[in-house]
């Protein structure tokens, strides 16, 4: 039997075919993320018009940047993580994550300047975990991410983290070992430095769509400590939340946890918290009030007796133009480095998987820039977003002040902010003294964001690390 070759038309399908899979196989090859990825080698390094320096990664070890090893902690907790079934009062049990049985875990409350001491157990949480201190500027060794400053505390062993709590405020904490899945499970708790006795704590946290305030669903209610009560907003979800008060007017005094300067009465207007981020207001409650939440059936009413109940409001806060400028004890149009970081979106593959994905000065992860500083300079960013989707942008281990929105200069009290809510189509100007030596992640808090591959890192020179992402069983920091 003769056996004939492919006619034409066959080889030119055969072709073709190659040259559409080719270039696929090519792009597909390259988006896996590598495993027992080391954050010194990832990216590129952007110095940001600086000066390079000559020992980039020859110096310290971010295991070396620790609190204060020997002294005495004033404040001592021990946390033991459980995947474990617990009450959500107001709407029953679920599935998730707990510290000492609870979610959220215990409060940690300290006096500034006190040493803290956290150690963290991990009785069966089988991925792993770590605890991050959102907002507080701690050393870098103690800022548990996952493959950065630490491995993941895997089930039967514990770690210690050690930490002044040098700023009073309202912070939280988390895990940082996929945090998407475990905060949204229930690992998380609230940090207040400094509280007053007129304190209300309002901790916003949705399991698997019920939304609760301080772990309980529903309206909730709490006596009145004074007639003038301090509120502590934390959101510790993935999106943005609106906020108002109905009965009352208010001020808003703390921006995470920073204090506003000279803040003003504010009246029929929301105040926006982001994701990640902490807004302490100061409102009168002689009479019962409402707080509302983002909307929906989750409320806090203060005090006894009727709370009005009404509708958002249209209008803001704007934080821009909110109270008044006071000296920032450091000059931004000196800066020693000035950074950009475009946020954008495009089809392609990310680890192997097609779809929508989140790019970085046009790169994805885990091609992106690492911005490079040295100890000591001012540092200067442009964040901007075109990616159709608001970002709750996060920079560890540092706050930076907000100098410009699309263009119009900040007028109010110094914008002081660790999570700033970028919405599509605007362009911020921030700015910072790098003073904190370390590996820190910037990221966006929409925890899946990030874990779709919307991270890269402030680096200090003279900094580096040993710990690896996917080094150990599973460390994956978001």
């Amino acid at each position: 039997m003769t056996i004939r070759p492919p006619s034409r038309r066959v080889l030119i399908a055969v072709l073709a075919t190659l040259v559409v899979l080719a270039p696929i196989g090519f792009f597909w090859q390259r988006s896996l993320v590598p495993d027992n990825l080391s954050p010194m080698t990832m990216g590129y390094a952007d110095f940001g018009g600086g000066t390079v320096p000559d020992h980039l990664h020859h110096g310290a070890d971010v295991s070396e940047l620790t609190g204060p090893p020997v002294q005495k902690p004033d404040v001592v907790m021990d946390l033991v993580a459980r995947e474990e079934r617990f009450d959500v009062p107001g709407r029953g049990s679920m599935d998730g994550i707990t510290l000492n049985h609870t979610s959220p875990g215990p409060r940690i409350v300290a006096k500034q300047g006190d040493l803290v001491q956290v150690t963290l157990h991990n009785d069966n949480v089988s991925d792993g975990i770590t605890l991050h201190w959102h907002g507080v500027d701690v050393p870098n060794a103690e800022d548990g991410v996952a493959g950065v400053t630490q491995d993941a505390v895997l089930p039967g062993a514990s770690h210690v983290y050690r930490f002044v709590a040098k700023d009073a405020g309202t912070y939280w904490y988390h895990s940082h070992q996929i945090s998407h899945e475990q905060v949204r499970k229930g690992l998380y708790g609230v940090l207040i430095v400094q509280p007053t006795s007129t304190d209300v704590i309002a901790a916003i946290h949705t399991y698997d769509k019920v939304r609760t305030v301080n772990g309980e669903y529903g309206e909730r209610r709490v006596a009145a400590p004074g007639p003038v009560t301090r509120v502590r907003l934390i959101n510790t979800d993935n999106g943005p939340m609106a906020v108002w008060i109905d009965g009352a007017s208010y001020t808003v005094v703390a921006v995470d946890g920073q204090d506003v300067n000279a803040p003003t009465v504010v009246s029929g207007r929301k105040v926006i918290v982001t994701a990640g981020g902490r807004i302490d207001l100061v409102v009168p409650t002689v009479r019962a009030v409402r707080i509302g939440l983002g909307g929906g059936p989750t409320t806090l009413v203060i005090g006894d007796g009727d709370a009005p109940a009404g509708t958002e409001p249209a209008d803001r806060v704007d934080l821009l133009t909110y109270g008044s400028p006071k000296p920032l004890g450091f000059d931004p149009a000196t800066a020693d480095r000035s950074f950009r970081y475009d946020i954008g979106r495009r089809f392609g593959f990310f680890d192997g998987k097609p779809g929508l994905w989140w790019t970085i000065n046009g790169h994805q992860f885990p091609d992106v820039p690492m911005f490079v500083v040295s100890a000591g300079d001012i540092v200067r960013m442009t964040i901007k977003n075109t990616s159709g989707q608001v970002h709750p942008m996060h920079l560890h281990g540092h706050h930076v002040v907000v100098l410009s929105r699309n263009g119009v200069k900040a007028t109010g009290s110094p914008w002081w902010t660790d999570s700033l809510n970028v919405e599509d189509g605007e362009t911020y100007e921030v700015a910072f003294v790098a003073d904190n030596p370390g590996i820190w992640m910037d990221h966006c808090h929409n925890l899946p964001h990030a874990a779709q591959g919307l991270v890269t890192h402030l680096m200090y020179a003279g900094v580096s690390t040993k710990f690896r992402l996917g080094g150990g069983p599973g460390i994956q920091p978001e």
